[in-house]
């Protein structure tokens, strides 16, 4: 096993289809409230680390026409994906690379800022990974970084049963070395890794049913999914009974309904070297 497969961890919510589209509803519900302040000014050099399938791609890219934008990943399978999906927006700013967050093939000082997105969640070393990325930035340079916490979700109709279901998740991403609580570990996170002047957005979703492209693009196709997800590993590893995990996803459906309430907070950070 290498050094980057063990500071990697494993990716609880998996490569299929089903979760690929999972992240593209994710990101056009959430563009306008994670993204409206994402700019970059023309001219600049932008390290996207982690790209995944392009979800973010389209929307950093978009927004910023005249920046240089470098998308990489691991997987080349989602790289495939970010590709055609970047190709299909008209989008020209953007070129791609397999790489590793933990051994990128670029030299010191070689961006301007970067961007990093749903990405320390999943890594068993987020500050060495921060550490990564701030050698990369230029003097001055500037970093986002994006991430959910899913121990800021709350729900009306309560539900003791769906908190359970949510916590399996939380349980098996921290088995696999992940953390899916990390959102409101930013701050320290990068003081950590020595950046500075670092600033913490927090940005909560709030869905009733007066927001119906929230209730079915963010509760329902979102998050409801994400915890639908694991439910055979959770079985699997005795998180959770089969009658508890039913129940459980049955109450985080039925905040969708006409009287529901859902609430989630993602939590955005800016710093610079």
């Amino acid at each position: 096993m290498s050094d980057s497969e063990v500071l990697r961890a494993d990716y609880v919510h998996g490569y299929s289809g089903r979760e690929s589209q999972r992240l593209l509803d994710q990101a056009a519900t959430l563009n306008e409230l994670l993204h409206w302040d994402t700019v970059f000014p023309p001219g600049s050099d932008v390290l996207e680390a982690g790209c995944g399938v392009g979800a973010q791609t389209v929307a950093i890219a978009g927004a910023s026409p005249g920046a240089r934008i470098r998308s990489v990943d691991l997987s080349a399978q989602s790289l495939q994906a970010a590709k055609a999906r970047v190709a299909s927006a008209g989008i020209g700013n953007v070129t791609f690379l397999q790489a590793d967050i933990f051994n990128l093939p670029f030299p010191a000082q070689s961006f301007d800022h970067v961007f990093v997105c749903f990405v320390l969640e999943h890594l068993r070393d987020p500050v060495g990974a921060l550490a990564a990325l701030r050698r990369l930035l230029k003097p001055g340079g500037s970093i986002t970084a994006i991430e959910g916490d899913h121990g800021s979700a709350y729900f009306h109709p309560h539900s003791a049963a769906a908190q359970r279901a949510i916590q399996c998740l939380v349980d098996l991403q921290a088995s696999a070395g992940g953390d899916a609580l990390i959102g409101r570990r930013l701050y320290p996170l990068l003081v950590e890794a020595g950046f500075a002047n670092v600033t913490v957005s927090p940005r909560m979703v709030y869905v009733d049913a007066s927001r119906p492209q929230l209730v079915d693009g963010f509760t329902r196709k979102t998050f409801n999914a994400m915890v639908a997800g694991v439910r055979d590993d959770a079985l699997a590893r005795g998180l959770i009974g089969e009658a508890a995990w039913n129940q459980g996803i049955r109450d985080l459906d039925r905040t969708t309904e006409p009287d529901g309430v859902f609430c989630y907070t993602f939590f955005k950070a800016a710093a610079t070297t």
